[in-house]
């Protein structure tokens, strides 16, 4: 048990204490520039993470597809769960559903996956969190907005560096040196970015009724832990493949809901609750998923 214990904190320690630096940081009073942070994050570190890890990645196309389809799967898996949940607890859908639906698998997810099951785990993750990244930039702001925005995906880097490392993987082309180790080095910014982002990011949302925040943030659990349950095994996953699936999909709501929902003004609030608490949530939640799939 100790040594379970020691192997969940060696996990889940620097996940949590990262964001806590971050949320005190702001708290303390000291600057961080979030929209900078956002930009880079988004702009550059991710993009060079997602090619730089795909692009060592020693795995054949068709695993690379088999991951992407599970992603895919669990997506909508969220969604036919989240809706059904929604009705059942009569809260609006436009408002709740994308937190449902896009659980935060890169600030928490990709350093937990990492943690967990080391550089196979990040790749694999990676994988999880590019596919469920390309729906986040277009069904988004679609569920926020009611409309579909085209132009936020074509913005998007982490699509183009997608579609390249798909291309190294698929045609085996051999990539300079020189190149994976600069975007690997960029890339090294992304987490610890991410976890001081998400951070900085809690300590300045403003919460609106933590009842309904508190139901639905349980709902994404559920759902998220349902999905991933699921799709794992209908894909027959095991080992770091079962466990970066589980854990992906049932990590807390992802902060660019709250930012889509402040963008087209629906009802940016309630989705910072959701945010907030589960979160929150999840420094309970995380110790026993780990174990589960470790």
């Amino acid at each position: 048990m100790i040594d379970l214990l020691s192997h969940l904190a060696a996990i889940l320690a620097p996940v949590f204490l990262t964001t806590a630096v971050g949320f005190g940081w702001v708290k303390r009073g000291y600057s961080f520039d979030q929209s900078f942070a956002t930009r880079i994050i988004g702009s550059l570190a991710t993009p060079c993470l997602v090619f730089s890890t795909l692009g060592r990645m020693h795995i054949s196309g068709q695993d690379f597809l088999t991951m992407g389809a599970a992603a895919f799967a669990c997506l909508i898996v969220f969604f036919i769960l989240g809706i059904a949940g929604l009705k059942l607890c009569r809260l609006p859908v436009s408002v709740f559903l994308p937190s449902l639906a896009f659980p935060n698998n890169g600030n928490m997810g990709l350093p937990v996956c990492l943690f967990a099951f080391g550089d196979k785990g990040v790749a694999l993750a990676t994988i999880y969190f590019a596919v469920i990244c390309v729906f986040q930039f277009t069904l988004g702001p679609l569920l926020s907005s009611g409309r579909f925005n085209l132009s936020l995906l074509l913005k998007a880097p982490v699509v183009y560096a997608t579609l390249a490392a798909i291309a190294v993987i698929v045609l085996h082309l051999q990539v300079p040196l020189w190149l994976l180790n600069t975007a690997s080095l960029l890339g090294q910014l992304c987490v610890p970015l991410m976890l001081l982002a998400l951070g900085v990011a809690l300590a300045q949302l403003k919460v609106a009724n933590i009842g309904r925040a508190v139901a639905v943030s349980l709902l994404r659990f559920g759902v998220g832990l349902a999905g991933g349950v699921l799709v794992s095994m209908l894909f027959q996953f095991h080992g770091a493949e079962r466990g970066v699936v589980i854990l992906e999909s049932a990590m807390p709501a992802a902060v660019f809901n709250y930012l889509f929902a402040l963008l087209y003004d629906n009802s940016p609030e309630e989705v910072a609750g959701v945010i907030m608490v589960s979160t929150i949530l999840s420094y309970v939640t995380l110790p026993f998923l780990v174990a589960m799939v470790l």
